[in-house]
């Protein structure tokens, strides 16, 4: 189940902290509780997208793109997606989880996210492709940062990110086509 309540919090926090810059990085505080593992007691790989959510979410509450996403009826969906798991997080461990966008293009905005245990190793990395969506489709990129105020801001992806999206838009789609 989704954690709705965990998700509450975070905004209410996030509300209450000031606003951040496009260039900005959102810290959040979680601990992995037991109904976050997986078989073999440590987080599982599904939750550990649910947590980048919460901290995702309500950094973008704090770079002000909730409210343009409201006043347009838009919503800001996960497009692509790659994570790495490097260190196994434990029941009760705290993870410090940054937040920041590496980017955006046309389309596309590149958030990046990493999860710190306590000893100040890095337990997991995402990337993400987020989209703003409307009725038509994809909102392009400019039309978002005009209604957040932030006409002409630019900020290209480093060349790591582009080879990521490159590599991905070379995958067949729709998969598996002689399923």
């Amino acid at each position: 189940m989704y954690p709705f309540i965990r998700m509450a919090l975070e905004l209410q926090a996030a509300r209450r902290a000031p606003r951040l810059g496009l260039s900005d990085v959102h810290e959040s505080r979680h601990v992995c509780w037991p109904w976050d593992l997986d078989f073999w007691a440590e987080l599982n790989n599904g939750r550990t997208l649910t947590l980048y959510d919460l901290g995702r979410v309500p950094f973008a509450l704090r770079l002000g793109i909730v409210g343009p996403l409201r006043r347009r009826r838009w919503s800001m969906t996960v497009a692509g997606s790659s994570v790495r798991y490097r260190r196994r997080v434990r029941v009760f461990r705290r993870i410090l989880m940054r937040s920041r966008i590496a980017g955006w293009d046309d389309r596309f905005i590149y958030v990046e996210q990493g999860m710190w245990l306590a000893d100040g190793t890095c337990a997991g990395h995402a990337l993400l492709r987020m989209a703003i969506a409307g009725r038509d489709g994809i909102v392009p990129t400019a039309e978002l940062l005009a209604e957040m105020g932030q006409q002409g801001a630019q900020m290209p992806p480093p060349d790591w990110v582009r080879a990521w999206a490159e590599a991905d838009a070379q995958r067949p789609w729709p998969p598996m086509p002689d399923l």
